[in-house]
């Protein structure tokens, strides 16, 4: 099994029982026995087994082998052997007096650089490669940068405050002079007619009496 591959099973299988302070040393200069060394500490003896479990199943079940696993009987340090890489889980007090750190961690390995470059060399793997029939890659920018814009849409105008309080209401609109039939002319007043007039006899006067 590929280094990068096998060191990213081991961290996600010491995640999984929820390990604390896990180190991954890169020991090829250092010796030729193995090329990775892992360390990782668990607060109880039941915690301890459990990752030493989850370490050696998970490693079986991707097909990799595990060599050994020592001290399972009492929980204070268990050691998987997986040949290219060895794990050591340990408790908080006897991994501070063997300070294997110190021994090993002369090239630490990152878990994010790690464990990226599995996972990104396993999908390159797995998924199949796409060859462009038609277009390389410079071509296709090339015709993404050529190719028209939408132009952006118009926004409706907003409505004035006066515009909203005439919406649901009848408006009247006043009719064009055209449309207005002309007003008919006044018929002209008729004259009073005159009274003739009353002819009244001459008064008598005495002489003629």
């Amino acid at each position: 099994m590929d280094i990068k591959k096998l060191q990213s099973l081991v961290i996600d299988a010491l995640e999984d029982v929820k390990a604390q302070d896990i180190r991954v040393y890169d020991t090829v200069h250092l010796t030729g026995l193995f090329d990775r060394i892992a360390i990782a500490s668990g607060t109880s003896n039941r915690q301890t087994k459990a990752l030493a479990a989850s370490v050696r199943d998970k490693v079986k079940e991707n097909g990799g082998n595990i060599l050994s696993v020592e001290g399972e009987d009492t929980g204070e340090w268990v050691l998987v052997d997986m040949g290219d890489m060895v794990v050591h889980i340990m408790q908080p007090a006897i991994r501070a007096y063997y300070r294997l750190e110190e021994i090993w961690g002369d090239k630490e390995v990152k878990f994010g650089a790690a464990k990226r470059l599995s996972t990104q060399t396993a999908a390159e793997e797995a998924a199949p490669k796409k060859v462009s029939r038609h277009l390389t890659t410079s071509q296709a920018l090339k015709a993404e940068e050529e190719t028209p814009k939408k132009a952006p849409a118009r926004k409706k105008p907003v409505k004035t405050d006066g515009a909203k309080k005439a919406v649901g209401k009848t408006i009247k609109v006043a009719p064009s002079k055209s449309s207005v039939p002309p007003k008919k002319a006044a018929a002209p007043k008729k004259a009073p007619a005159k009274k003739p007039a009353v002819k009244r006899a001459p008064a008598k006067t005495k002489a003629a009496e």
